[in-house]
């Protein structure tokens, strides 16, 4: 079974840690890296099943909220295989 893929981006890298813990805490998922975007902007990425990705995401955004700004969150419940090259 393909795992789904949560991205929270966020502006700044303590914004980012804080998405990270959140999201970890929150869910039983997998984190799977930090993407330095560019601008200042920091991409969060986690995988597992689509259920406790999409509740990861959300407690994530939640808390990088509160102590910074959130760009973006995406949850993609089943990503292409070739995704994982872009990434």
């Amino acid at each position: 079974m393909q795992e789904a893929l949560g991205v929270i981006e966020t502006l700044g890298f303590t914004t980012a840690m804080e998405a990270a813990d959140a999201s970890v805490k929150a869910a039983n998922v997998n984190f799977g890296e930090w993407l330095k975007v560019g601008g200042g902007k920091v991409n969060v990425i986690f995988r597992g099943d689509i259920a406790a990705v999409k509740a990861a995401v959300e407690a994530g955004t939640e808390a990088a909220a509160r102590v910074g700004e959130v760009v973006s969150s995406q949850v993609i419940a089943s990503p292409h295989a070739d995704m994982e090259q872009m990434i």
